[in-house]
């Protein structure tokens, strides 16, 4: 799969010397005309892909499939390509390792435009998690905003904007 960009969070200046963790993430991409399914997160004010962690041994379409179900109940889900890969250098605050290594694999798909029950984890529900379809456009102009005015953005919304401006470019 592609390489689309290796980001390093500012407060990673070096791997050298680091204990680094790594975690395989996946994100879907559901557009339907210039309407995409995203997840809108009140806690961070900002639209993300669904997707997250895989298990263990898990496989990465299936993965993708049940992140995707979970977070959003997105129903027959079908056609999956691969788009590409995001690399990611973060901080890492837990004991144990300096740096978080997140590889995070994308995938378009289709699925049916009536979503079904997510069955979101406690934390992002908490977080005030919702699936959205919404017009692209306003969504990177949406995470654009909190970038540059909110406090309250999370770690990933660079990752998130990059990746629907790429996004954006493939469906115009």
């Amino acid at each position: 799969m592609q390489n689309l960009k290796t980001h390093y969070h500012p407060e990673v200046k070096t791997l050298e010397n680091k204990s680094i963790f790594t975690r395989l993430a996946t994100r879907s991409i559901a557009i339907q005309g210039n309407t995409i399914l995203l997840l809108y997160t009140e806690r961070y004010e900002d639209y993300s892909l669904p997707g997250g962690g895989l298990d263990s041994g898990e496989d990465k379409i299936e993965g993708m499939m049940r992140e995707l179900s979970e977070e959003t109940g997105a129903q027959n889900i079908r056609n999956i390509k691969p788009f590409g890969v995001y690399e990611e250098y973060r901080p890492w605050h837990k004991p144990g390792f300096d740096v978080q290594h997140m590889i995070s694999y994308c995938y378009t798909c289709d699925i049916s435009k009536e979503l079904g029950i997510p069955n979101m984890e406690q934390y992002e529900t908490k977080n005030g998690m919702k699936a959205k379809w919404i017009n692209i456009h306003e969504a990177i102009k949406h995470n654009t905003e909190t970038m540059a005015t909110s406090d309250k953005k999370g770690m990933s919304i660079e990752r998130e904007t990059f990746l629907l401006k790429l996004i954006a470019e493939s469906i115009d």
